[in-house]
């Protein structure tokens, strides 16, 4: 009996297992599959047709996004996508299990604007480097975790992750699992190097974790509760030295992962290597970069355009 609950449920087993895709990403099919079900009230893959999507496309253009004001804008076209990604890969797996349904291909994507990037200069980015006060054990710390992140392009949720046995003093490389459990290499810098060899030595604590909380409530009970550093830790802490180096846009993990994704195109480093460094899976995600970072251009420009005084 194919029973649309049933279904979905294997679905995200096969993320889970065969996919190796996180419990962020599972929780948010999950979560898109089910609203969509109980909009259009299916029970069996057949119920699907291509004019029930449509309708669906047509209720979530009339949802609510985000707030101006006292009035909701609708749902961004992003995010409407990110619903219908679900639902096509759903009907994917569907195929692949020989189950009636809709062709996934009938399901086309809205055209959304080219996605911006949020850039902070080299003069910022040095500023923001340079906050931490390195006199303090915490200060050791969030030096080293800035300077890892520009160093090597890190997640934020892929330097929470790391264990001080994931990295080797004596070379400059290591390996990162990233999205989709696949590994990539990622180096470090000698800014980097020297950082963290500063932090581990003041360190006092015995935790696995390369990262780790300070503060009066942390608490290693009996040595068995991890100190880790979360994502969300990290995420205020690049914010409080971004206001401390007087940068006034907002300044994320992210940002840095930006910052070190320009710098090497600007440097001359090739699109293929930044995609394999960042860990993108498509080449079309690296590209959103080049815009920003195409000297040839800027040469052309400086060149060519009509010289006013």
């Amino acid at each position: 009996m194919n029973d649309i609950h049933e279904l979905v449920r294997q679905f995200l087993e096969h993320l889970e297992i065969e996919k190796g895709r996180s419990v962020k990403t599972i929780d948010n099919y999950n979560r898109y599959l089910n609203r969509y079900i109980a909009y259009a009230k299916i029970k069996m893959p057949k119920d699907i047709t291509e004019q029930g999507i449509r309708e669906y496309r047509l209720w979530l253009n009339r949802q609510p996004g985000t707030k101006t004001g006292r009035t909701h804008d609708s749902m961004k076209r992003r995010t409407q996508n990110y619903y219908l990604i679900a639902l096509r890969a759903f009907l994917k797996f569907l195929r692949k299990r020989g189950i009636e349904s809709i062709s996934p291909e009938r399901i086309e994507l809205a055209k959304v604007p080219e996605r911006s990037l949020d850039l902070i200069t080299s003069g910022e980015l040095d500023r923001l480097l340079r906050a931490p006060d390195t006199s303090t054990q915490q200060g050791l710390r969030d030096k080293a975790i800035l300077e890892l992140l520009f160093s090597t392009g890190l997640r934020v949720s892929e330097l929470c992750g790391l264990s001080q046995d994931d990295i080797d003093m004596s070379r400059e490389e290591f390996s990162v699992r990233g999205k989709g459990e696949k590994v990539r290499v990622v180096f470090l810098s000698d800014a980097a190097k020297a950082a963290i060899k500063a932090y581990m030595k003041a360190r006092k604590d015995m935790d696995d974790a390369l990262f780790v909380q300070y503060g009066k409530n942390v608490k290693n009970v009996k040595g068995t509760a991890s100190l880790r550093l979360t994502p969300r830790s990290v995420e205020r802490l690049v914010k409080r030295y971004a206001v401390k180096a007087g940068i006034t846009r907002k300044v994320t993990p992210h940002v840095v992962r930006h910052s070190f994704a320009t710098d090497l195109l600007q440097n001359g480093a090739d699109l293929r290597s930044v995609q394999a460094l960042l860990g993108h899976a498509n080449i079309a995600t690296t590209q959103v970069y080049t815009h920003v970072t195409d000297k040839h251009l800027h040469d052309v420009h400086k060149r060519f355009h009509t010289k006013r005084v």
